[in-house]
């Protein structure tokens, strides 16, 4: 498959699949003419490092993945990463019931609404969290 088909098929522009060549996710096997080829193998592996992406996953990760003799997630990964996004989902419902009810909240202000004040509170608790959380790793 020449990189037209390759973008065709899979969705994904040129400049990506160049930079996820670069970045030895996947490769081609040549050229003909200035357009790269590649085996219709790569349109799996290009399912699997979106897959990745979507669930949260590096992009180091899933080269990994990819170069593995079993290609594919790894299972104790992936409950670690559902676990992850459980907790975020969670996270994210919590917020968008807040915005919610400061949208329909008969304060004159956003400011006076006690559950938009949680809700910044909250978010501003997440924030030091995180940012404490990457300072350590």
């Amino acid at each position: 498959m020449d990189i037209g088909e390759v973008i065709q098929q899979s969705g994904i522009p040129a400049s990506t699949l160049r930079y996820y060549e670069e970045k030895q996710l996947i490769r081609s096997y040549g050229r003909r003419g200035l357009r790269r080829q590649f085996d219709s193998s790569v349109l799996t592996q290009l399912a699997l490092i979106s897959l990745g992406q979507q669930a949260g996953f590096r992009l180091e990760q899933i080269a990994t993945w990819l170069h593995s003799d079993n290609p594919g997630l790894q299972r104790e990964l992936c409950l670690q990463q559902s676990q992850l996004l459980d907790q975020k989902i969670k996270e994210l419902q919590a917020v968008r019931n807040a915005l919610q009810h400061a949208a329909h909240c008969p304060a004159t202000r956003h400011i006076e609404c006690r559950q938009f004040q949680k809700l910044m509170r909250i978010a501003l608790h997440r924030k030091r969290k995180a940012h404490t959380g990457a300072a350590t790793v």
